[in-house]
């Protein structure tokens, strides 16, 4: 039990450094540009460091949530760390933007897989009615990374290159992954993967010292063309990442992995790729959908119907026949859980297999089986997430852009003004766990985003001087403590709602759930938010008009304008509180008002 809940802590703080990571990258995002060979206005060029990151994390969660059922949770937190790891080194090596953004694509896909193992863990280690405070803590470490990622970005960038965030990185995640696997003897393949991972940073790097000598720069001489990559130890590195995974897969149960339905889950990350490059890819500013984006949803839309086609032609039913509730969690017919109580094989979420399974054949299980969120808990968890991710990026963005528009100053003092809202998120998240053993999920929802929600409705009547009061530090903290009361019912939710076989899928789509309700709500809301600003700008006056004799310095020009932003600004808010609000109703409906009962 003691290195379970160790286990547990390794992953929580894994979890709240890749959270961390998202905030450090908006940072350094003017560096990266500089380092890749791109000026300041050619911002929509290095869109793709944001969203592959963001194709990385949404596309392949849900794969990465069912491999977490079949195969367990530890091997799936250290493989998604090396991954994590891998990705930073690309990123900190780069040397052009095709690099930066495959290493962000790869470190979206292990951050993201972190965060539906991590749940499920919870869940195997803690009964129904107990897990909703390991949630909340959970919650409120992640929530704690987005507050510490603008701080530790901004100290390692006062004293060092962008770069150094990425090695960072790097040390952290292998350190991590070597505490989660214990006290087991590394094996052959440990080896080769660190072979692999040097000649990759020295391919990519081609120190100074080593490329200009007359033998030893013989290996960094490309066979054509001026790619690092085509070059003696280029092929060298490619032998040795493709050794180590042919190592790696030699280990893997892939008996354990024939059960999954790769079918499906290409399908549905094709029609999840589509809806985030057509929302990631736009300028807010000026569009809703990037200029491709109408296509891909089209596409999407086909995919998701083939996906929809093929999981019936699949018809494969549920993992288990378990009866389902919110406040009692999944009846299994085979094991009762017990407090704290760990599967027989060692291995959370793993049964040991009897010598009839191992003859059998595997039976290939549906992406998302057959009835697993038919309980209005289930599907509802995900409406209100997407809800929730809606009205939460309202605050990540346009709060720094409230605290510029009328304070001036730049993205870092932007940054602190958003942290006030960032340190209530996980004090709310840990206040929302606790109470779940004493009041209902749905009501506890409810109640943090109906706080949410009236806290954006007072923003949206700030004033210019708004943030220099107690008042608006005061409105910062209820929202943020809002939000974070809303984590954990949410989860716990879900997880009491499906069975356990399924709680790193059913993790996983909640987080996509949130993630899709983001690119869409700053989206659109900006689309809403500039239809008011232009309807305003319409009316102003010109700066002839207003000032005849010195129009080029107009300053009732330039405060009209000021005015027009804010109201922008406004309707933002406003909008954002109408997706917390409709989320707390949804809560109330659909989750339950019942509290947890104790088992």
């Amino acid at each position: 039990m003691g290195s379970a809940r160790t286990r547990l802590t390794l992953a929580s703080i894994a979890v709240a450094f890749a959270a961390a990571d998202t905030y450090v990258v908006v940072l350094a995002l003017p560096d990266m540009m500089s380092g890749v060979g791109l000026s300041a206005d050619q911002l929509q060029r290095a869109a793709p460091i944001i969203s592959g990151f963001l194709l990385g994390y949404i596309a392949v969660l849900p794969l990465i949530g069912r491999i977490t059922d079949v195969v367990g949770r530890t091997p799936v937190l250290v493989g998604a760390l090396l991954l994590f790891a891998v990705g930073s080194l690309i990123t900190a090596a780069a040397y052009d933007l095709s690099l930066v953004v495959t290493g962000r694509f790869l470190q979206g896909i292990g951050g993201g897989g972190l965060v539906p193992a991590t749940l499920a863990l919870v869940a195997d280690l803690w009964p129904p009615a107990k897990r909703g405070l390991p949630l909340g803590v959970v919650g409120a470490v992640q929530e704690l990374g987005s507050v510490l990622g603008p701080l530790l970005g901004a100290a390692v960038l006062a004293v060092a290159d962008w770069r150094y965030i990425f090695w960072l990185n790097l040390v952290v995640a292998v350190v991590l992954a070597v505490l989660l696997r214990g006290r087991q003897r590394p094996p052959i393949s440990s080896a080769v993967g660190l072979l692999a991972c040097v000649a990759l940073g020295l391919t990519l790097t081609a120190p100074e010292r080593l490329a200009t000598g007359i033998t030893l720069g013989l290996p960094f001489i490309p066979f054509t063309g001026d790619s690092r990559l085509l070059t003696p130890i280029g092929v060298i590195t490619a032998i040795l990442l493709i050794a180590w995974l042919a190592l790696l897969l030699h280990k893997t149960n892939l008996r354990a992995l024939a059960q999954i339905d790769l079918v499906g889950a290409l399908l549905l990350a094709l029609a999840l790729a589509g809806v985030v490059l057509a929302f990631a890819t736009a300028d807010p500013e000026r569009e809703v959908l990037s200029p491709a984006g109408p296509w891909l949803l089209v596409a999407a839309a086909v995919f998701a119907i083939a996906f929809a086609a093929w999981q019936r032609h699949l018809g494969t039913p549920g993992p288990a026949d378990v009866a389902f509730s919110p406040e009692t969690g999944p009846a299994s017919a085979s094991t009762e859980s017990t407090p704290g109580a760990l599967p027989t094989s060692g291995e959370p979420g793993r049964d040991v297999a009897s010598t009839a399974d191992r003859l059998t054949p595997p039976r290939r299980v549906a992406i998302i089986p057959a009835g697993l969120l038919q309980h209005p808990a289930a599907w509802g968890s995900l409406l209100v997430s997407f809800l929730v991710g809606a009205a939460l990026i309202a605050a990540l963005v346009d709060i720094p852009v409230f605290a510029r528009t009328t304070q001036g100053g730049g993205q870092l003092a932007a940054a602190l003004v958003l942290l006030r809202f960032l340190i209530a998120l996980p004090l709310g998240a840990v206040a929302g766990g606790w109470l779940t053993r004493r009041y209902g999920l749905g009501l506890i929802t409810a109640a943090g985003l109906a706080l949410a929600g009236l806290m954006f409705v007072l923003m949206a009547f700030w004033g210019r001087d708004a943030l220099d009061t107690v008042p608006a530090t005061l409105v910062l903290l209820g929202c943020g403590f809002g939000f974070g009361l809303a984590l954990s019912p949410v989860n716990t939710a879900m997880l009491g709602a499906t069975p356990q076989d399924s709680h790193g899928l059913v993790s996983a789509l909640v987080v996509v759930a949130r993630m899709v309700g983001m690119l869409v709500g700053v989206s659109a809301l900006t689309a809403i938010g500039l239809r008011r600003y232009y309807a305003l700008a319409e009316d102003i006056p010109s700066p002839n008009e207003l000032c005849p004799g010195s129009p080029g310095t107009c300053r009732p020009f330039v405060d009209a304008l000021r005015e027009a932003a804010i109201a922008q600004v406004h309707t933002i808010f406003a909008g954002a509180a109408v997706c917390a609000f409709a989320a707390a109703v949804l809560a109330v409906v659909l989750l339950g008002r019942r509290r947890v009962v104790h088992g």
